[in-house]
């Protein structure tokens, strides 16, 4: 049966877990106590008047009211032993021991616990006594203006100074009050980026969230006084990828074993607050619970339901069900405060709007609010936490600022620029901003004082590689130009950066660069001169900026251009360690008289020739990362397809070609109407740009070849065919354009150093919407594909609008095998099916870890839990229909399903069973197949009916038996033909061409063509084909 769940707080914290928790099927109600207007009397969420403070009267609370879970959100009580005590008293909470909270409640013990075992932390030091505490604070060499009094959270706790001298009044002012006990910290004010950092943990495993950034001074653009949190959002994009997997592992997991290994396992949520400083990331504080308004933000991108999370890391079995981030969303809080605050403030003042803020589709969670007759009146600092959650961080605050224009109250105060940095890291290239930032060139012998002629010298005419210093000198006429036009490009390489860093593979990026710039060139038929580079680190690694400059002065020769030099710089706040910016900038030269590529407009009839790429580069890596973060590959597993051995991550940061010294000849020949690199953008953007508008182009996937790295991506993060031709150049990494006669010539010329290939031609415009159109790409990319699931003949035509995919849930119970193989099949671009669900009658399975790692919501609904098996089926039923599940598939659920919920899903739920029909009752059917020297046996998906028939069969897949097979083997190949057989099974009813007729039998679509799925090598096919049935309905 379902829980009650009793919530500690009053604030917008309490109110979002009450929320989350409630969305829960093993939830029935969830009290708050105290609570505020938000969680009175709001659907399963009520209010509770129990005195909390008393540990007594909750313990009894909970066992009159047969409470089965209790969330503290109180860092008073934690500190004070509620946990301890409910525990002792059988109540099951979710939090740290009193011990375990002193990481919080006790200044002093964190510094220390933090020195003894070498975590970075601000330099500090307690003392008692406040002359002693001035004397340290003005005779350090550090800025000692963080002064923090020993003691429960409060206003006046923590003191930012902006002098030593307004730090030692702070000191005397405390020591004066004793309002915090007999002691205080002095800590260095340390610089840079703060963020938050939280984890589950269940004393052994952690659990990161998303990174959230708080704004703590009242007023827009950070100005004003300190206080609780105006506001947050999450996650954060100015941390990369690299440095939250560094926090992870050597902070968060740090700080757990060390309390583990002092003999205080730390259960519970965990919240760090994070200095990115010059030197590394150090901790500032930490929270024993959300933060608020964290808390706000990261709730709602929990993808898995919040009560099982806390079940499992209360149970020690957190590594069974680590828990699932949305990955394409963004949330953005912003609180309304009352006036006055965080100083006194009016209680009392109505508020008004909530409605409309709900029918915008935000979320209010409540803090300083209470009912009076019937209204909604503050009660508190912090009123109203108004929290937005869209696909990216600016819409997410445009929604968030509507939610906060329609509410109303007098005296209203708030923040209209929350997530201000993200937003301008967003608008900005990473690395390249420069205001209010110290730039500190190096000027170590190591990188600048090293002569230039190891790269520059006898790499091009007209070098002047002797000259010192910071200045390149580039003579025209010893280059043999005559009346030459220069021609200049400058690149980054983004994203893909970020990769490299996370591969610590840096040996390649260098090459990459020049050849996107020197590529680019090749448009206007100029040939490159000499280049150069800027570097921006925030610690520097000679070993990584001679293996980058070492792969650039690599490509300057392949090039035949001169690499004249470069600039690199530490920017001490910009970077943490090991990150890294790279830019480049080239110079070409054309003679004036043959500038005219480009100025030949391309005509119908024209020919596209089409040079292979290397792999992936400029455009999409972005999107990249993030089908990575949802698949169970890394950067150091081995690659999909037949790479040779390679990594992902080697594959991924293949450099550019490098096209200038084989192309330049052609396109000097006057053959050549246009050209262009497919870098930028992808392959439609690329090609559109070079074209005329009164043109359109058509592009044959099929007759070019399509690398395996592309057609991973394409399944893996299941994109569309137009995403695909959108994003990325799907193994074309530069086009031609030239005259239908004079194709085969050029094509000739290119090929003698480059594979090309005839990719398509110019045509009148096309009506489809995009001024390119790639036919067959879906067949392409199957064709290409190592692992291919469906026929050609189910993919579907770029000409037809895509059908909506099924919605499906599987049931499980740890026993099954089918599941991967649907949700593989799901991922399919022709599959009419999508896994939107799994439900698992017992926690911990290995399929919802295999769900939560493809990205599906998972659900556990324990059947020891309920009094009957018609609650058990109705709250299952409850689940299914918030998901809009259309069909289910059973994959070794153990569970025997009640007749109403057969009777309302009749015809929709799926099972796959051991046996060809009509089964074998009452034994083991591979047993039995044995004993009785069958030949055949094999598998059957039916439909579920109250009465199994056999004329509920869709798809049965044989397997003979061999002479010398046991039972455990011929169970292994009937299950591998499970696998087969389910995802067969699964098509056929989603696209609607096989359903359950009234009388309980199969029912083909008539007229329809029989679909089927198949495995297919390159140059040969063998088809698993489901046959179309005959006259007497068997199948």
């Amino acid at each position: 049966m379902a829980d009650r769940v009793l919530v500690i707080g009053s604030g917008g914290r309490e109110h979002a877990l009450a929320w989350k928790l409630a969305q829960s099927p093993h939830v029935k109600q969830v009290f708050v106590a105290p609570g505020n207007a938000g969680t009175a009397d709001n659907g399963k969420i009520s209010n509770s008047a129990v005195l909390v403070s008393n540990h007594t009267i909750v313990t009894q609370f909970c066992k009159d009211h047969n409470i089965g879970l209790v969330l503290v959100g109180q860092e008073a009580l934690l500190a004070a032993g509620i946990v301890d005590d409910l525990r002792a008293a059988g109540v099951r909470c979710f939090g740290p021991s009193a011990k375990a909270a002193q990481l919080e409640s006790n200044t002093s013990f964190a510094k220390a616990f933090l020195d003894r075992h070498g975590i970075p932390t601000a330099r500090w030091k307690a003392f008692t006594n406040p002359q002693e505490a001035c004397r340290f604070i003005t005779s350090t060499d550090f800025p000692a203006r963080v002064v923090r009094a020993r003691g429960p959270a409060a206003r006046k706790e923590v003191t930012i100074a902006a002098s030593k001298e307004e730090a030692c009044r702070a000191v005397q002012e405390i020591m004066q009050d004793r309002m915090f006990g007999e002691m205080v910290i002095i800590e260095e004010l340390l610089q840079g980026e703060e963020l938050s950092c939280l984890c589950f943990t269940d004393g052994v495993t952690v659990a990161s969230m998303p990174p959230a950034q708080a704004h703590k001074r009242l007023l827009d653009g950070d100005q004003g006084p300190n206080t609780g949190g105006m506001g947050a959002y999450c996650p954060v994009p100015q941390v990369p990828e690299v440095l939250l997997e560094k926090i992870s592992d050597a902070i968060l997991q740090h700080v757990i074993d060390s309390m583990r290994q002092e003999g205080t396992a730390y259960v519970g949520v965990l919240q760090t607050g994070l200095m990115l400083t010059k030197d590394g990331v150090k901790i500032l504080n930490f929270k024993c619970q959300f933060g608020d308004p964290q808390c706000q933000v990261i709730l709602p991108l929990l993808k898995n339901d919040f009560y099982e999370v806390i079940q499992a890391t209360i149970d020690g079995k957190l590594c069974s069900f680590m828990p699932a981030w949305s990955e394409n969303s963004t949330a953005v809080c912003v609180v309304m405060a009352s006036t006055g605050y965080p100083g006194d403030y009016d209680k009392g003042m109505e508020v008004t709007g909530l409605l409309q803020a709900k029918e915008l589709g935000l979320q209010v969670f409540h803090a300083g609010t209470t009912l009076k007759d019937g209204r909604v009146v503050t009660s508190g600092g912090r009123v109203l936490s108004i929290t937005a959650v869209k696909e990216d961080l600016m819409k997410a605050l445009g929604e968030a600022n509507r939610g906060v224009a329609a509410i109303r109250f007098k005296g209203a105060t708030y923040r209209k620029d929350i997530g201000h940095r993200g937003i301008r890291l967003l608008k900005q290239s990473l690395g390249l901003i420069y205001k209010e930032r110290c730039v500190e060139t190096i000027t170590s012998d190591v990188l600048i004082h090293q002569p230039y002629t190891s790269v520059a010298s006898g790499t091009k005419s007209g070098c002047h590689s002797e000259v010192r210093g910071f200045t390149g000198f580039f003579d025209l006429k010893a280059s043999g130009y005559d009346d030459p036009i220069l021609v200049s490009r400058t690149k980054g390489l983004g994203p893909k950066l970020q990769i490299a860093q996370a591969c610590k593979k840096h040996d390649t990026v260098g090459q990459d660069l020049v050849a996107m710039c020197v590529n680019d060139m090749l448009a206007q038929g100029a040939e490159p001169l000499f280049f150069l580079n800027y570097f921006a680190c925030g610690k520097l690694d000679v070993e990584v900026t001679q293996t980058i400059k070492g792969g650039m002065a690599e490509a300057c020769k392949n090039a035949g251009c001169a690499f004249l030099g470069r600039e690199v710089a530490e920017l001490t706040g910009m970077y943490s360690s090991g990150e890294y910016d790279l830019a480049g900038f080239v110079v070409g030269a054309v003679e004036r008289g043959q500038m005219y590529l480009g100025l030949q407009r391309a005509d119908e009839e024209d020919v596209l020739i089409g040079l292979a790429s290397s792999g992936i580069h400029g455009h999409g890596f972005s999107i990249i990362r993030k089908i990575l973060l949802m698949s169970s590959l890394r950067y150091s597993s081995p690659a999909p397809g037949g790479c040779g051995g390679k990594t992902l991550g080697e594959i991924l940061l293949t450099p550019a070609k490098m096209y200038s010294q084989s192309l330049l000849p052609v396109l000097r020949s006057g053959h050549v109407k246009a050209f262009a690199f497919i870098a930028e953008e992808g392959l439609l953007e690329g090609i559109s740009r070079i074209l005329p508008e009164h043109v359109s182009a058509v592009l044959d996937a099929l007759s070019w070849k399509i690398p395996d790295i592309f057609c991973w991506l394409y399944k893996e993060g299941n994109l569309s065919e137009k995403e695909m031709a959108q994003t990325f150049n799907c193994g074309i990494g530069a086009v031609l354009v030239v005259q239908k006669e004079l194709a085969q010539h050029v094509l000739k010329d290119i090929q003698r150093h480059e594979e090309a290939w005839l990719i398509g031609k110019v045509v009148t415009p096309c009506h489809t919407g995009s001024r390119i159109e790639v036919e067959n790409l879906l067949e392409a990319l199957h064709l290409s594909s190592p692992q291919r699931l469906l026929n050609n003949a189910d993919v579907e035509s770029p000409h037809q609008p895509r059908k909506n995919k099924v919605k499906v849930a599987v049931l499980v119970s740890g026993t099954g095998t089918n599941l991967a193989a649907l949700i593989s099949y799901a991922k399919e671009p022709g599959s009419f099916a999508e896994v939107v669900l799994v439900i698992s009658n017992k926690p911990g399975v290995e399929e919802l870890r295999n769900a939560a790692r493809a990205g599906i919501p998972t659900r556990v609904i324990d059947h020891k839990l309920y009094g009957s098996r018609s609650e058990f089926d109705s709250t299952i039923d409850q689940v299914l229909e918030e998901f809009s599940v259309e069909l289910i598939c059973l994959s070794g659920f153990m569970r025997i399903l009640s007749s109403p919920f057969l009777r309302k899903w009749k015809g929709k739920i799926l099972n796959a069973s051991p046996s060809l029909f009509p089964p074998n009752k009452g034994g083991n059917a591979h047993q039995q197949a044995l004993r009785t020297d069958l030949k055949v046996t094999g598998c059957t998906v039916h439909f579920v009916l109250e009465e199994s028939s056999p004329k509920a069969v869709i798809h049965q897949e044989p397997v003979s038996v061999k002479a010398d097979d046991t039972e455990e083997t011929l169970s292994e190949r009937v299950k591998e033909a499970e696998c087969q057989a389910f995802p067969i099974a699964l098509q056929l009813v989603a696209s609607g061409a096989v359903q359950l007729g009234a009388d309980g039998k199969t029912c083909w679509k008539q007229g329809g063509q029989s679909l089927c799925l198949q495995e297919e090598k390159r140059g040969c096919a063998s088809s698993l084909v489901t046959p179309e049935p005959r006259d007497d309905n068997t199948v």
